[in-house]
């Protein structure tokens, strides 16, 4: 089989695990061209792979891992909160079942708190279902150790992680009513529709207004969202579009130009939302087309009197 068709069959793999190790679409991408261009070069020096697929899961994940050890450095030094650059595509089915909720902006937050050796063998465990040896081999480890790395990774996020119970339907379903209750501004219909515990998070990156930090309690993100209403209006011609973020309900924001400004995703649970996760650091939308800056929208993610403390 030739590199393009290797390609072409191993890459949408390939892409997913450098894409949950890092939270970064540009750096994912960085990794997979690198991992394809040694398997090219390998070939090319006469060398035999006996499996394509093992090779380059193998290279993906180390380079991701050091990858994901000098970015964590750079993330110390980050404006503001980080969140990871959101993905709009909407899944296949063969697809959404292989990375479960595994894809959801909430996780991958999660995510950042193991160690990129705890993350990598959690994630090709549990997210893309290799066998432990085949997952000791991949991280450089024996099959003892990987089983202790698996169990105290799934230990830590257990707590912690999201479940979604509710349809994907009756997910949608509340998304659209959410979406249309900011718009309207309609403070009560948002304090019906959010958890009791609900937290809003914001990235900008210091490159436009954002959440300085997250917003908790129904009652204060019910207000920040509702304070968004008139600001909308001002700016004329700011649209929501609905679709699926990282395989869960949120939208696209647009301006009056057509130009993407920012991705809103929620994590919905128990007929509320539970999470909402605001992107509007442009650095983090460039995979998209047309992608704008929020400008004089800042303050639609950076409300005057929003709080920050639980309501």
């Amino acid at each position: 089989m030739s590199t393009s068709d290797l390609y072409g069959e191993l890459r949408p793999r390939a892409f997913a695990i450098a894409y949950q190790m890092l939270g970064s679409v540009g750096e994912a991408e960085d990794v997979v061209q690198e991992a394809f261009l040694r398997l090219h070069q390998t070939q090319r020096g006469g060398e035999t792979i006996a499996s394509p697929r093992a090779y380059i899961a193998t290279l993906v994940t180390r380079l991701a891992i050091d990858q994901l050890r000098s970015a964590r450095v750079r993330r110390e030094r980050y404006v503001g909160e980080w969140l990871p650059e959101p993905l709009a595509t909407d899944p296949s089915p063969g697809e959404h079942a292989e990375t479960a909720d595994s894809l959801s902006l909430a996780v991958l937050v999660l995510l950042e708190s193991l160690t990129p050796q705890q993350r990598a063998a959690f994630l090709l465990r549990e997210v893309f279902d290799y066998p432990y040896p085949e997952v000791a081999e991949i991280v450089g480890t024996d099959v003892d150790s990987t089983r202790h790395l698996v169990a105290r990774a799934r230990r830590h996020l257990q707590q912690r992680r999201p479940r979604y119970h509710a349809s994907r339907q009756q997910r949608q379903q509340l998304a659209r009513r959410f979406f249309a209750a900011v718009e309207h501004g309609d403070l009560s219909a948002l304090e019906e529709l959010l958890a009791q515990d609900v937290a809003m998070h914001g990235d900008g990156g210091g490159k436009v207004p954002a959440l300085g930090r997250p917003v908790n309690g129904r009652r204060r993100v019910a207000r920040v969202l509702a304070a968004m209403a008139p600001l909308l209006a001002r700016a004329g011609g700011v649209r929501f579009h609905l679709t699926q973020v990282n395989g869960q309900p949120g939208a696209l924001v647009f301006d009056a130009r057509d130009l993407l400004v920012g991705v809103m995703g929620l994590d919905i649970a128990d007929d509320r939302i539970q999470t909402i996760h605001s992107i509007v650091n442009p650095d983090k939308l460039r995979h998209f087309d047309r992608v704008g800056d929020l400008g004089d929208l800042g303050a639609l993610v950076r409300p005057e009197h929003g709080g920050t403390g639980k309501g």
